[in-house]
């Protein structure tokens, strides 16, 4: 397993650092170096990122103001040199929080915190979901809810839950990541276009500006890491 994160410092030498520390984990993937907020959050919308190592002491948005903001709520490990924001890190639900300079020993017993963290909620996950070749057992307030897969159009990722939007009902919401889900699914008809949707690809009949449409009124963004793949599945039964 690895975990895909990144590291948000505006001194350079502040997220040289932390940068290192992430390549010398084995459990950890880079995915990008941010020096600003506002960097950190076009990285997110077009990549899945399960971890951030967050300076809060930045210019224009603070990393605290920068946590809060979130609304697919990574797990976040403060990194500062002012140990006052200690009590209001853990306000936010921060995983841990990291007193610069930074040692490598408390990296990394920051670091394994997240992980213990991520693999309990896998396995909680993978019992509360069920797969078939031709539909899911999920578990949605306190019941265990029935999805042919074939009646699926979408799934949308909403904070800590996820919406599975069906054709001629009401959509199903459970207590799944897109991870879990998407690992379920058969990959020849459901692919991940966005770090917050999976699309059903036989219910596809409407593609707009690198969006997919569904119903005329629903918009969903193919992001730049999935616009080849999805291209390439385009191509490959449209041609």
């Amino acid at each position: 397993m690895k975990i895909q994160c990144i590291a948000v410092d505006d001194e350079p030498l502040a997220l040289q650092q932390i940068a290192g520390y992430i390549r010398k984990t084995p459990f950890l993937e880079l995915v990008a170096e941010c020096r600003s907020a506002m960097d950190a959050l076009t990285v997110i919308q077009n990549n899945p990122v399960q971890l951030i190592f967050l300076d809060i002491s930045m210019p224009d948005m603070s990393g605290m103001e920068f946590a809060k903001s979130l609304t697919g709520k990574p797990y976040i490990v403060f990194t500062t040199a002012y140990s006052e924001y200690a009590v209001e890190g853990f306000r936010v639900n921060a995983v841990d929080y990291l007193l610069k300079p930074v040692t490598l020993a408390n990296f990394l017993k920051a670091a394994n915190k997240v992980k213990d963290l991520i693999e309990l909620t896998a396995t909680s996950q993978k019992e509360s979901l069920r797969a078939t070749a031709d539909y899911l057992f999920v578990k949605s307030e306190y019941k265990l809810v029935r999805i042919v897969l074939d009646d699926i159009k979408y799934i949308e990722s909403q904070h800590e839950y996820l919406k599975i939007f069906l054709i001629n009902t009401n959509p199903v919401k459970t207590l799944l990541s897109m991870k879990t889900i998407e690992e379920q699914l058969p990959k020849n008809r459901f692919m991940r276009v966005h770090r917050s949707f999976i699309v059903n690809l036989s219910r596809i009949t409407v593609i707009e500006r690198n969006r997919i449409v569904f119903d005329g009124k629903v918009y969903i963004p193919i992001s730049d890491q999935y616009k080849e793949k999805f291209q390439e599945y385009i191509d490959g039964n449209f041609a």
